[in-house]
């Protein structure tokens, strides 16, 4: 019984003892990356000739064209659609993948394929 009382006295306190409070941290959302093709989006026809040369496929489909520009290790597709009143083609979106298929980060394609019109 000796051994019971400071052991009750020592729950008690802990029990009456303020606890510490748990700050919920939640981690602030992802930095998103702008994307290279955004840095494309808006151009026109002729400004993507330009820039990356006689695209080496151009499919018409409706009022967009998607134009294929093709380099040692990727390959480029920038749809265009028409924007404004003028109706001129633009820069919507920008898919690029590796030779195969498969992933291939969009900054280098774009730049590989610039270096290679040059």
């Amino acid at each position: 019984m000796r051994h019971f009382v400071p052991l009750a006295i020592v729950s008690l306190v802990a029990a009456c003892a303020p606890r510490p409070e748990t700050v919920a941290t939640t981690p602030p959302p992802p930095v998103q990356a702008p994307e290279a093709g955004s840095a494309l989006t808006g151009l026109t026809t002729q400004e993507l000739v330009g820039r990356f040369g006689t695209p080496a496929l151009q499919i018409r489909e409706g009022s967009s064209l998607k134009l294929q520009f093709r380099g040692r290790r990727c390959i480029m597709d920038a749809y265009l659609y028409p924007t404004g009143s003028a109706a001129t083609l633009k820069v919507t979106h920008v898919d690029t993948r590796n030779l195969t298929g498969g992933d291939i980060d969009q900054s280098a394609c774009i730049f590989s394929l610039r270096n290679a019109a040059i």
